[in-house]
């Protein structure tokens, strides 16, 4: 250990020395003075101590130059005599730091003895400071105390008389807003009932009107079609004499015209269908008869081709061969009806489908019932025409349902066109409703806002009265609404 670090120590000892002295004395202000002007020489001894280690540092090193250039002069003249001074040097550094260890040893005795004094005084000053402590928090108590209780007491009038104004005031809004929900309410009531018998009176009397109509055109079809149906079944009861009418071809092809002529005269009007009709401007193919069909204006309908065809041959072929019994001649025979209806059903398709200009499908029409039924019963050959050569093959009760179904549709559009003022009607009143809707809206906005405003003060009131249940009769001065403002937040 160096010399300044000995000297520092020993200042340590000093200032701790003195400030238990202090302590002892019980620290008032004289001997804070002298304890202040100690500690300041202290810091100046110290400061001088620093300096003159310093100084006595650098005359060491000096000393030590000097030495050393002595004795590299010497070493070569005398090594004994410099061995000798060395020992000696060694010696009188080994005496020293013994010194130096045994006063050190003191010093630390001396540390501890300090360090027990310093630690019973704090304990003692310790003691003393929670003393004044505890009476201070007492006289501050008490004050606090008194303070608190007059401003409760204070507060609690105001609280009531807040109670029972909110209350009053509670009760005439409630009041208010009933009254005025019920005569909403009666004057919605009564705008309902007008619109709704307005719009029952529009809505019945148009739609009772259009369905009687559309009822009587059915009817009155329904009746056309059971008389002709009936004229059907006597032409189909004369077969010996059609025959004799069909023995030549071109006659047989007239009367198949001549039948779904009178066919599509008694179900469609004159304008819903045509006669010999070119669908395609670039051929010369006409086809017997076409239904127009709604296209996408007036001027451009979609034709529904509709051609007579009348295998005679083949067919009287297979009803002599069942009338004989002959089940070999029955197969060929409707063999040979089956590829004579193939070839015409594909010649229809080559000829008057021609999309958009016609529908996607045209018509086979067999003039007798016989015929069609012999057609249908051969397997697989009404479904394998409809789907590869898109020909769909009717007698002449099936052909009749099929233009009633039309005739139907037709009927159906012209009501769908002449029924824009029902829908006028049913708009005008959808925009009704939606402006009754928007009333309704903002009221419902209106009441929400009122009762969160009820709810509101309800919730302040029942807050105060929970804080003030257990307590007396207190009032609050200056920091009462803090107080309570403070409390709602915490319930909240």
């Amino acid at each position: 250990m160096s010399l300044e670090s000995i000297l520092l120590v020993g200042v340590i000892v000093l200032v701790a020395v003195l400030i238990v002295l202090v302590l002892r004395r019980g620290g008032d202000g004289a001997d804070g003075g002298r304890l202040t002007q100690l500690v300041e020489d202290t810091a100046r001894l110290e400061q001088q101590i620093v300096t003159s280690g310093q100084m006595q540092g650098q005359r060491t090193v000096e000393l030590q130059q000097v030495l050393d250039a002595r004795l590299r002069d010497q070493v070569g003249q005398n090594r004994d005599e410099a061995r000798q001074r060395l020992q000696a040097d060694a010696a009188a550094r080994l005496e020293l730091q013994e010194i130096l260890t045994g006063r050190l040893d003191r010093m630390d005795r001396s540390l501890g003895e300090l360090r027990d004094s310093l630690t019973k005084g704090l304990d003692q000053l310790r003691t003393t400071n929670a003393a004044e402590l505890e009476r201070i928090r007492l006289e501050v108590a008490e004050k606090l105390q008194a303070s608190l209780a007059q401003s409760l007491k204070e507060n609690s009038e105001q609280i009531e008389k807040l109670t029972e104004t909110s209350s009053k005031r509670q009760d005439e809004l409630r009041d208010a807003l009933r009254l005025e929900l019920d005569k909403v309410r009666t004057q919605n009531d009564e705008q309902l009932e007008k619109m709704r018998l307005t719009v029952d009176e529009k809505l019945q009397g148009t739609l009772q009107k259009r369905l009687g109509e559309s009822f009587q055109l059915v009817s009155d079809r329904l009746e056309k079609v059971q008389r002709g149906l009936g004229e059907m079944q006597t032409l189909a009861s004369d077969v010996g004499g059609l025959k004799r009418v069909l023995s030549n071809v071109k006659t047989r092809g007239t009367w198949g015209e001549v039948q779904l002529s009178r066919q599509l005269e008694d179900v469609l009007s004159p304008s819903q269908y045509e006669e010999n009709v070119a669908i395609d401007p670039q051929s010369r193919e006409r086809v017997e008869f076409a239904v127009r069909l709604p296209g996408k204006s007036e001027d451009s309908p979609v034709y529904l081709p509709i051609d007579s065809k009348f295998p005679q041959e083949s067919y009287e072929r297979l009803l002599s061969a069942q009338e004989a019994g002959d089940v070999v001649e029955v197969e060929r025979a409707t063999k040979e009806l089956e590829q004579a209806i193939r070839l015409q059903a594909k010649t229809i398709s080559t000829k008057y489908i021609h999309p958009p200009l016609s529908t996607d499908f045209a018509i086979m029409y067999l003039p007798t019932e016989g015929l069609f039924a012999e057609t249908v019963r051969i397997p697989g050959l009404a479904s394998s025409l409809q789907v590869n050569e898109r020909v769909m093959i009717t007698g002449p009760t099936t052909l009749m349902s099929l233009l009633g179904s039309l005739q139907m549709g037709f009927k159906t559009l012209a009501i769908e066109k002449r029924s824009s003022e029902v829908w006028q009607v049913l708009g005008a009143a959808k925009a009704e409703f939606a402006k009754y809707g928007q009333v309704w809206e903002r009221l419902g906005k209106q009441l929400q806002t009122a009762q969160r405003t009820v709810e509101d003060a309800g919730r302040r009131t029942r807050a105060v009265e929970r804080k003030l249940r257990d307590v007396e009769l207190l009032e609050v001065e200056g920091e009462a609404e803090d107080l309570i403002d403070e409390v709602l937040l915490i319930e909240e």
